[in-house]
């Protein structure tokens, strides 16, 4: 395998592709965001199988790597859409804790340069806490950076799609070469004589 070949590079989009999924699943746990954390979980275990596929020779492994791509894109673009509040999506919605939780997104109280100022909430007996906090200001607003996130991961698998279909074509056309030098190279079949 070169240094700057095909392969390597989807080996290398396929690394970061797991790092960015586990860091966005840490968050989601955080958060108690039920359907991102299912779905990343799924996007982790069949970059595993693609990864695997790309460094032996498995072009099965990546042809499911492939059609995953093509969901986990689209499911990047349904998370964009719903934090923008696109196409009658809301970001307020309980879509992606799947109706469990009242939770959300995790850095809508702890992003990046957040102050949260606890109020006495006036109906504590339901919730069970006598404290609500509200969050006064951040430098960068939750829905963002979960689009933000989005992005990185519609560009990360963008690039893998385009790598992973060439090196799945470089495959093939080595099993069609070794089919060739197989049927020369092979002895001659023995008539077979019906009687």
């Amino acid at each position: 395998m070169g240094c700057c070949s095909a392969r390597c590079m989807l080996v290398l989009l396929c690394c970061l592709q797991l790092m960015t999924a586990l860091e966005r699943q840490v968050f989601d746990f955080l958060g108690f965001q039920w359907a991102p954390i299912m779905i990343n979980f799924i996007h982790i275990i069949v970059v595993i199988l693609g990864l695997f596929g790309a460094m032996q020779y498995r072009p099965r492994y990546l042809i499911l790597y492939l059609l995953w791509i093509l969901l986990w894109l689209s499911w990047n673009v349904f998370v964009c859409c719903l934090y923008l509040d696109l196409g009658g999506l809301s970001k307020e919605s309980d879509i992606l804790s799947l109706g469990v939780s009242l939770h959300g997104s995790w850095w809508k109280e702890n992003g990046p340069g957040c102050q949260s100022q606890l109020l006495p909430s006036t109906d504590w007996h339901n919730h069970g806490n006598p404290e609500l906090t509200t969050v006064l200001s951040c430098w960068l607003e939750y829905q963002y950076i979960e689009v933000l996130q989005g992005i990185i991961q519609i560009f990360i698998s963008l690039l893998a799609f385009v790598y992973a279909c060439y090196v799945v074509s470089l495959f093939s056309n080595e099993e069609n070469s070794f089919d060739t030098i197989d049927e020369c190279h092979s002895p001659p079949k023995p008539p077979h004589f019906f009687y």
